[in-house]
């Protein structure tokens, strides 16, 4: 988590920094659905990509490279945040589009399903996502096929500056999964153990093959929607949500529980900021793609 925060601290204070999508807040839901995934297993993400890709293990400097548009990002800088891929680390994609990941889950799960190779799928959507057809058509489908996916809502309660309350009928999200007969349940998105231990949980049930399952994730957005949009939101009510980060939360609870002393806290922080430094460095040292390049790759 402490990765995460510090790789997109830094990206959003360079010039070029592009349009971006930035999860401060939200690592915990990364973190803790990475901690459930395998090695055979493939993560699917919205547009709010570093940390999903982060947390699933592709390497920061690739990834900063890649949001910078130079030659060493895993799609030669073609992807940038929203369309960002790298399979080999277990991270099948971004999709810009809200909701255009969902429905390309269900053809990665179907395939998991055909190999047999043990294997699950995981999709990562916002609440935005859930007044979508194509989640109703794949929560649909996915029930029916009995396909190897998991479902997560990182519901950080905002669409740009919409109140999921204003968008949304359902009392819970999760309660979307349980009309198609789904495991389903809905956990505090802040706390990585609690995100962790429900996520483990719902991929086991997948991964014995008994139908997909749905996880809702209640986390904050402590920044404005993307690196352009202006916030909407009070001082007063930021504050509070600033009170809330994941990471100063879990912080906390090892230093009192005694796992952590401060010293070594000072030290993750450390280290975070350093391999970051390295990423940035990395991708700086990338050439730009050649103009020649600019319809390769192009249907």
């Amino acid at each position: 988590m402490m990765l995460i925060r510090a790789f997109e601290t830094a990206l959003a204070k360079r010039p070029d920094h592009g349009f971006q999508l930035l999860s401060s807040g939200e690592e915990a839901v990364a973190v803790g659905l990475s901690a459930a995934l395998t090695d055979k297993d493939q993560l699917l993400s919205g547009g709010r990509s570093i940390g999903p890709a982060l947390a699933r293990g592709a390497e920061p400097g690739a990834v900063m490279a890649e949001l910078l548009g130079r030659v060493a990002g895993p799609n030669r800088g073609r992807g940038g945040r929203g369309h960002m891929a790298d399979p080999e680390s277990g991270f099948f994609g971004a999709h810009a589009v809200v909701g255009g990941n969902i429905s390309i889950a269900a053809g990665v799960a179907l395939a998991k399903q055909m190999a047999g190779d043990g294997g699950i799928v995981a999709v990562l959507f916002g609440d935005g996502a859930c007044g979508a057809g194509v989640l109703h058509e794949t929560l649909n489908i996915s029930a029916c096929w009995r396909l190897p996916l998991l479902f997560i809502c990182n519901n950080n309660q905002l669409s740009v500056s919409t109140a999921r309350t204003a968008a949304l009928a359902p009392a819970k999200l999760s309660d979307l999964g349980a009309a198609f007969g789904m495991w389903t349940r809905t956990v505090d998105g802040l706390d990585v153990a609690c995100v962790a231990a429900a996520a483990t949980e719902a991929a086991g049930h997948v991964r014995e093959g008994r139908g997909p399952a749905f996880l809702e994730c209640v986390s904050v957005r402590l920044l404005s929607h993307s690196t352009t949009a202006r916030e909407t939101r009070s001082r007063a009510t930021l504050t509070e949500l600033r009170a809330q980060c994941p990471i100063r939360r879990q912080v906390a609870y090892l230093q009192s529980s005694g796992y952590l002393e401060i010293a070594q806290a000072e030290a993750l922080e450390r280290e975070a900021a350093d391999r970051v430094a390295e990423a940035m460095a990395f991708a700086d040292a990338s050439p730009y793609p050649e103009a020649s390049e600019v319809l390769d790759h192009v249907g």
